[in-house]
């Protein structure tokens, strides 16, 4: 088996004892170690392979530049734009299999800025002092990050910092080892939904489209889920998209924290990938489970789903706002784009005699759709539920007129 190299991030002036340490448990572990200095102020015993003068070059200034800025704030915003890059590109030159990072607020910012420059698929670790801290939020998450906490280790070497440094030199190790590529000998149908309690369609579109020969991969649609969609979407990996579940898309234009960030619903339109989009649970406004509700939504519904989250329900003005963002998004996909509107509720609790149950909500959501949705995006209305075997046949219909058209191929889009 070839060896895997595991590219280790880190500042070398000030943590360098730390840094070998982590060297010779990945080199125990039987794998290569190429090197990365961040550092801004002070260098390293020993050359790293990648010096902190490559950085700052690829940053836009030399490492004296950096340094004549004078806020330590501003040269780690250079030395992490230079990081991105020079990661990007070392890994698209097959230099590393998986990355480490390691920092206290200032390393991790950059961190997530490396881990963010790499596809998914690519093992990505950081060692950090605020891993999981509300600090950090989800948008500066890269969908499969790990994160590992550095306890202990403010300032110099100790047991309790020794653990939680080689669980990690393991942990990225184990997985680079491990690690299976996506399989590229299927087209990729990228579908996001909800648990099948909510949101049914998956269940009838995923085994129809694997007989058609297509591969499906669902995300579920709370936030990280819908960064990994998007992040697919990105690099060309689907087919064809099936965007039926709204609610990270609502959430976002909500302000709540289960969000899947800005980029929501634009990815595949912008990389021409075809795309089908319904308003899934566009009625549906989420909150963290340890969140009080707000009070201006307390004479609305709610469902609390578990105590991770829990949701109340749009009113129609918000569906209209939310609809008019939404076309214009679609309006500007560079790719075919198809819009499905089930008139008789866009999930499980959108129906008479359950919860999120508003018809004057729903009425108003339609009307914008028929009101706002460009010319360009075809509308195909369905007197059903969104949980209907209607709405999968038509979904399917369509989907085989693209197919036997050529709009749907099983050419990567990238």
């Amino acid at each position: 088996m070839t060896k895997k190299t595991i590219l280790l991030i880190g500042t070398y002036d000030t943590k360098e004892p730390e840094m070998r340490f982590i060297e010779e448990t990945i080199q125990a572990q039987g794998a290569i170690v190429l090197t990365m200095d961040v550092s801004v102020l002070g260098d390293p015993s020993a050359p790293t392979d990648i010096s902190k003068h490559d950085v700052a070059a690829a940053g836009g200034m030399t490492i004296d530049e950096v340094i004549a800025q004078g806020d330590e704030n501003k040269a780690f915003r250079i030395m992490s734009a230079g990081a991105a890059k020079v990661v990007a590109r070392a890994y698209a030159d097959g230099r590393f299999d998986g990355m480490l990072a390691t920092g206290g607020t200032m390393g991790t910012d950059l961190a997530l800025d490396c881990a963010q420059a790499l596809p998914m698929g690519v093992p990505k670790y950081i060692v950090s002092t605020v891993s999981f801290s509300p600090l950090i939020p989800p948008h500066r998450l890269a969908p499969d990050i790990q994160m590992i906490l550095w306890a202990g280790g403010l300032y110099g070497m100790n047991s309790i910092c020794q653990s939680s440094l080689s669980q990690a030199a393991g942990a990225v190790v184990g997985a680079t080892k491990a690690a299976i590529a996506p399989d590229r000998s299927k087209p990729l149908v990228g579908m996001t939904s909800l648990g099948s309690s909510c949101l049914r369609y998956m269940k009838t579109l995923k085994p129809a489209l694997e007989e058609r020969g297509f591969e499906v991969a669902v995300f579920h649609s709370t936030g990280m889920g819908g960064m990994a969609y998007e992040k697919l979407a990105s690099e060309g990996a689907f087919a064809c998209v099936m965007d039926f579940c709204m609610q990270e898309f609502g959430n976002l234009m909500a302000g709540s924290v289960v969000s899947s960030g800005e980029d929501r619903v634009t990815n595949a339109g912008r990389m021409g990938i075809p795309q089908m989009v319904a308003p899934g649970a566009l009625d549906l406004l989420d909150f963290a489970g340890w969140q009080d509700i707000p009070e201006h939504y307390a004479d609305r519904p709610f469902h609390e789903h578990n105590r991770l989250i829990k949701s109340s329900v749009f009113n129609g003005a918000e569906r209209r706002a939310w609809i008019r963002e939404l076309a214009n998004r679609l309006g500007a996909a560079k790719g075919p784009t198809h819009f499905f509107l089930p008139l008789q509720g866009i999930e499980a609790w959108d129906k008479e005699g359950e919860e999120a149950y508003d018809p004057q909500a729903l009425a108003e959501l339609i009307d914008e759709a028929r009101r706002v949705m460009p010319d360009q995006v075809p509308m195909t209305e369905l007197d059903a539920h969104i949980n209907d075997t209607a709405f999968c046949d038509a979904v399917l219909t369509l989907f085989d007129d693209w197919v036997e058209r050529g709009v749907v191929t099983s050419t990567p889009h990238s």
